[in-house]
């Protein structure tokens, strides 16, 4: 649907900038986008490195087995059907992790590691499980403490205080989470009392 969707757009952008006699403008703008860009890449891949590297020699610290260790009771009440699965456990503390710390692109591969573990252990690999339902969830909702992914754009565009957005992101994030696992919960209970009748 996007590939047909985008190129409409690029079409009547350029077919109106050319009957509005705008096409210097459009020109200037798309060059303009482009710098914008570029400078956004570079940030972003600065911040990422910084994150990433953090994230790895916290891997190889006793910083991420601290982590995992606080971070359990609360995978075991989200997660009870993998309550004997280290694996499993270990990857989604490491993904929920990722995303406290904002970094969605780190958090990504994470996920989809400890979906691959999640969906071994599915009897029905035709539908999601329970527990890859959960995860779905809470990478959506995504509880952020350091939104660094945001941080960083606010700083690419120039923004006079790019970390103000911190307490509004935490709100926003902690309700969502909220939300989400409660109306994950509640689905679930739901469909087991269907499945039981």
């Amino acid at each position: 649907m996007l590939n047909l969707v985008w190129p409409i757009f690029i079409i009547i952008s350029f077919s109106y900038a050319i009957f509005s006699g705008n096409l210097q403008n459009l020109n200037t703008s798309i060059f303009d986008s482009v710098e914008s860009a570029v400078n956004l890449s570079i940030t972003m891949l600065g911040t990422m490195c910084l994150w990433s590297g953090i994230i790895n020699v916290a891997t190889n610290t006793n910083i991420m087995k601290i982590m995992n260790k606080i971070l359990k009771p609360i995978v075991r009440f989200l997660f009870p059907e993998i309550r004997e699965n280290k694996k499993a456990q270990n990857e989604i503390s490491m993904n929920m992790i990722a995303n406290i710390l904002g970094l969605g692109n780190a958090a990504t591969p994470l996920g989809i590691k400890a979906m691959e573990t999640l969906q071994k252990e599915n009897k029905n690999k035709q539908e999601l499980s329970n527990s890859m339902i959960m995860l779905i969830v809470i990478n959506t909702a995504s509880i952020q403490i350091i939104p660094t992914t945001v941080i960083a754009i606010r700083s690419s565009l120039g923004s006079n205080n790019p970390s103000s957005i911190i307490v509004p992101v935490w709100i926003a994030t902690i309700c969502a989470g909220i939300t989400g696992v409660m109306v994950t919960k509640l689905l679930i209970k739901y469909s087991n009392k269907r499945e039981n009748l």
